[in-house]
């Protein structure tokens, strides 16, 4: 299989500075504050962003050493196979989330409900649009997960994880 190479288009600073004790999602992080220092060669590329009051951030999970395909999440105590979590040890460490965007001033954007660690390389940026990120006009399951949806505000990673 063919090597897929990204370079980074900036770096994600948050008051999370050590991976014990952080939100596992944005519903945990609510408030929380952060920002984007964006490369300079892509700061053309923000025109038109502040219309949007959510991103997708897609950032590569630089704390996360090898993987495991079954693994045991934050918020249950069963091994899962890795595609049916959104846990770190993935065979591509790429993680996401919708933070709120509350100003963007030059290369610097401000978001808030970071649930990220301070010093995380951004591979993309997309803007949230309801309708298409959603499904609320279909049946939607979530597995394993809906008995645990409540407990995921309060929940904070630990180290399971951490070699």
């Amino acid at each position: 299989m063919k090597t897929v190479e990204y370079k980074p288009i900036g770096t994600i600073h948050s008051p999370h500075k050590d991976l014990h004790g952080m939100p596992i999602q944005p519903v945990g992080a609510k408030g929380v504050k952060g920002q984007i220092e964006l490369e300079n060669e892509y700061v053309e590329g923000l025109k038109d962003l502040d219309g949007f009051s959510h991103i997708i951030l897609i950032y590569h999970l630089h704390m996360c050493n090898g993987h495991s395909l079954r693994v045991k999440p934050f918020l249950d105590n069963v091994k899962r196979g890795i595609f049916a979590t959104r846990a770190p040890k993935r065979p591509n460490p790429i993680g996401m989330s919708v933070v709120c965007l509350e100003k963007v001033e030059g290369n610097i954007i401000h978001i808030s409900n970071v649930d990220i660690l301070d010093g995380t390389p951004l591979l993309d940026i997309k803007p949230y649009i309801p309708h298409f990120d959603t499904c609320e006009d279909e049946d939607v399951c979530i597995g394993w997960f809906d008995d645990k949806k409540q407990e995921a505000k309060n929940k904070k990673s630990d180290k399971r994880f951490v070699d």
